[in-house]
């Protein structure tokens, strides 16, 4: 029989490798790394206060502002797996915090409720426009991902600096401000709608066929053609989805500083997002995806904006250092760059064979 601790032994060898092998290990880990060096240099950097009945704090701070990156993420990320790519959901952010704060700015009660959500279902109803047009051409005229989006991303730049007349608008609307710099029960209201939307999003596709028929386009679309799953409705479906994203993350950024710029406003998001899709552990050629790896790219993003700021990185040097950061995350993530340093390791610590002649074996002459 096999004693009991060798049984545990195993146990508990399997568990590890099963750990190790998770999608999600090393973003969690590369996130912890992340906060665990601002800590060094900030020695208040975990501590959560509450002030005037609000939670305040830099790990706060981090989920507030990483709220409107986690939106644009998680509609890249559908898109990304049907191995397409969503380059205009900057501009999208762009034009409906324009919108929205352009009607508000206009209107004869700027700081009423119904202001508010009339300027909230225009955004959202341009991000719908948005969506269905970035669809339409992917699906139904067969234009590549990264040319249609690629299209709205630079005249959609341009709409929103028209529908701003090239200024900054600024406005003054409790209830708007409470999109994206209010509090509800404490917690940043940002962070409560972001998490709702993945919380959404996580049921609607894993408790459900539609993540299955997503990953089926994105991993085999000749397959999946063959065995009757419509593909054309389920692009035209995701790119509305990060259409909208972008519009909810538009609104969220122009509430929290009261004002509209159609010339920065969500500029190299796209970017962000793509970027935190990747860490998170979804392929850019398409096929399964995960959300919960999303979500963590997206905060890792705006804790290495948070930690630029915290150490006092030159505003010149800032994207210098970002990049040299996120290349050491992507090389530590990668399996075959793992795989390359362990052999290399392991050839290093591997016991040499006798080579000299004097621990050569001796063979004797064999005489008849």
């Amino acid at each position: 029989m096999t004693p009991q601790p060798a049984l545990s032994a195993a146990a508990g060898g399997g568990i590890g490798r099963r750990l190790a092998a998770h999608r999600l290990l090393w973003p969690a880990l590369i996130l912890l790394a992340l906060l665990l060096g601002n800590l060094a240099f900030h020695r208040d950097f975990f501590s959560v206060r509450v002030r005037d009945g609000h939670l305040y704090g830099s790990l706060v701070d981090i989920l507030q502002f990483g709220a409107p990156l986690t939106l644009v993420a998680l509609g890249m990320t559908l898109v990304i797996a049907t191995r397409g790519i969503d380059l205009s959901v900057g501009s999208t952010v762009a034009i409906a915090g324009a919108l929205a704060c352009g009607h508000i700015s206009t209107a004869a009660q700027p700081g009423s409720v119904a202001t508010m959500l009339t300027a909230v279902a225009l955004a959202l109803g341009v991000g719908l426009v948005l969506g269905l047009a970035n669809g339409f051409l992917v699906s139904g005229l067969g234009v590549q991902p990264i040319v249609a989006t690629l299209i709205l991303m630079v005249a959609g730049r341009g709409v929103a600096q028209l529908i701003t007349d090239g200024q900054i608008i600024t406005v003054t609307s409790a209830p708007y401000k409470m999109i994206g710099g209010g509090y509800w029960l404490t917690f940043p209201f940002a962070v409560l709608l972001a998490a709702a939307v993945v919380a959404l999003t996580a049921l609607l596709t894993r408790r459900s066929a539609l993540g299955m028929l997503i990953e089926s386009v994105g991993g085999n679309p000749a397959a999946s053609r063959l065995v009757g799953i419509r593909a054309g409705g389920l692009l035209a479906l995701v790119y509305v989805f990060s259409a909208l994203c972008a519009a909810v993350a538009g609104l969220m950024i122009s509430s929290n500083v009261s004002s509209a710029d159609g010339n920065n406003a969500g500029l190299w998001i796209e970017l962000d997002a793509i970027l935190a899709v990747v860490v998170g552990g979804t392929a850019l050629t398409g096929g399964r995806f995960s959300l919960g790896g999303t979500v963590l790219g997206a905060l890792i993003i705006q804790t290495l904006s948070t930690t630029v700021y915290t150490l006092g990185v030159p505003p010149e040097t800032t994207l210098v250092f970002k990049a040299f950061v996120v290349i050491v995350v992507c090389l530590v993530q990668s399996p075959v760059f793992r795989a390359k340093v362990l052999r290399r390791r392991k050839a290093k610590t591997a016991p040499r064979s006798p080579t000299t002649a004097g621990d050569a074996p001796q063979h004797q002459e064999v005489r008849a």
